[in-house]
């Protein structure tokens, strides 16, 4: 046998113990969402599901909405209740199977449900950002369930968690649900499931083989390392918790934390899904991995068909064309390359995570999305800055108005259009009512160029809702990069007070 033909019977084999582990029998049950403490979504259907004998009647009674149907051939079941206002009153939700005995879950609400997934910056604890912290006490009508980090080389129905009736420890979803429970007052419920330094590939379904091309690459080195996947099943099979040399290793493999991790969580109802991700895969371009296929694969120039084509397919997946996806941008960071010129953080020709943020705004191509700007934020030299507070209130000013039609302003100033007059450009921008700067000077950040391609800083002043650029090194200036570096300096907001998006005018490779 070669290895090839070794690695997909190790494959199989696996997959057939998956199977095997996720078949309780015919015990009548709901699938792991649905138990005390639970917030369901409001406003929309809310499908219910579990196992049972096959054939078996399955009632679900919830209110004054009593659902019915049978156990099909497999074991599963489904209803779909009917859409529920908002309410903070707790009511039961009753299973029954025939002659078992009811299932009661206790203590249940309606109100927004939002699943907030990433790696390492989604995943940090609330103790490490004190402004957040802070706000522990003052939490009110804020649910959460917290999806325990594992991995699987097959799809799972089931995933290890409980609804409690505390907030989050995710200092972005927790700063995100206060802010939003405090504008809408309405139970809040957060499904967290993330891990650090995990890639976008880890979190996608095996079949986007299909449609993303180096992810297909990705799969096909994965299925032939018998190492890796013999080392998968030798963790999985060992006591926890896992030494962190094997904790980084699992968290660091394509598909697997999607299959464990977010698969289970599908089909429940949630007004959408916060991602906050990039960081693992602006690395591969810094030469900061050990893996090859990864180093081969991917990196941020895919990212933006990437991201596209994973939020297609969860949508896919849920069923729902709406499922409303919010993208954190990265914040500002700057780590030098080991080698090559040395411009700076705040110079946009040097190589930064400026080209993952312009791939994370192309979710905005798509329909139901919001990219929350982070451009202000950050910590030059920390990749987990503590300032969590705002990216949450951000994404809660981003949900009322997208996915609630609040009349808020949720942007930052955005370039609309850029003006060649003579010797200077124009910057025009929407969202620029009251367009100022936060310490009153000059706007700070703008660089141009002309047809040399050789950027030069700006000399930038408000006219009204533009912004008027010049350089007496530039004569007939071409170009504009705003923003467009690993920490830039900035100040240019709107009357709210929100940072404009950063962008480039022109067509530069990397």
């Amino acid at each position: 046998m070669n290895s090839f033909s070794r690695a997909r019977c190790i494959f199989t084999i696996l997959c057939l113990n998956f199977v095997v582990s996720i078949v309780p029998g015919e015990t009548f049950r709901a699938a792991p969402l649905f138990s005390d403490n639970a917030v369901l979504q409001r406003d929309m259907p809310v499908p219910i599901w579990g196992r049972a004998a096959p054939g078996s009647p399955i009632s679900v009674e919830f209110g004054d909405q009593k659902m019915q149907t049978r156990a099909d051939a497999s074991g599963e079941w489904r209803v779909h209740l009917e859409p529920i206002p908002a309410t903070s009153d707790p009511r039961d939700m009753i299973l029954r199977n025939g002659n078992e005995p009811e299932i009661r879950f206790r203590n249940i609400v309606v109100g927004e449900v939002w699943i907030c997934s990433g790696q390492s910056n989604m995943q940090m604890r609330v103790k490490f950002a004190p402004e957040v912290d802070a706000l522990r006490p003052s939490v009110e009508n804020v649910r959460s369930f917290e999806v325990k980090n594992t991995v699987a080389v097959a799809e799972k129905n089931d995933c290890r968690g409980k609804w409690v009736t505390q907030a989050p420890d995710s200092a972005v979803a927790l700063a995100f649900a206060y802010c939003l429970e405090e504008a809408i007052d309405v139970p809040i419920g957060i499904i967290l499931t993330s891990w650090g330094s995990s890639s976008i590939e880890a979190w996608m379904p095996r079949d986007m083989t299909d449609t993303v091309p180096h992810f297909k690459t990705i799969m096909e080195e994965f299925d032939a390392d018998t190492g890796t996947l013999e080392r998968i099943q030798s963790i999985l099979d060992g006591p926890r918790p896992w030494p962190k040399r094997d904790d980084i290793f699992l968290r660091r493999q394509p598909n697997i934390l999607y299959n464990a991790m977010m698969h289970p969580l599908v089909p429940y109802a949630c007004r959408g899904l916060v991602w906050y991700q990039g960081e693992r895969n602006t690395q591969s371009m810094q030469g900061m991995l050990d893996e090859p296929w990864y180093a081969r694969n991917s990196g941020m120039l895919k990212y933006g068909p990437t991201l596209k084509a994973w939020i297609r397919r969860y949508r896919q997946e849920w069923g729902r064309a709406d499922l409303h996806f919010m993208v954190v941008m990265l914040p500002g960071y700057f780590k030098p390359l080991e080698s090559g010129p040395q411009l700076g953080a705040e110079h946009p020709a040097t190589h930064s995570w400026a080209w993952m943020r312009e791939a994370q705004l192309k979710a905005l191509e798509l329909p139901h999305t919001s990219v929350v700007n982070t451009i202000d934020l950050g910590d030059l030299r920390n990749i987990h800055p503590k300032d969590k507070l705002p990216v949450g209130r951000r994404l809660a000013l981003l949900a009322r108005r997208d996915t609630l039609d609040e009349a808020v302003e949720a942007e930052g100033p955005e370039m609309q259009a850029v003006e060649v007059k003579e010797d200077r450009l124009l910057v025009h921008f929407d969202h620029a009512k009251g367009l100022t700067t936060t310490d009153a000077g000059p706007p700070t950040g703008f660089w141009i160029a002309d047809e040399s391609r050789v950027w030069v800083p700006a000399e930038a002043e408000l006219d009204g809702e533009t912004v008027v650029l010049h350089s007496d090194e530039i004569q007939i200036p071409r170009y504009v990069r705003y923003a467009f570096a690993g920490k830039p300096e900035v100040n240019l907001v709107n009357g709210a007070g929100l940072p404009a998006y950063p962008f480039r005018t022109d067509d530069f490779k990397p």
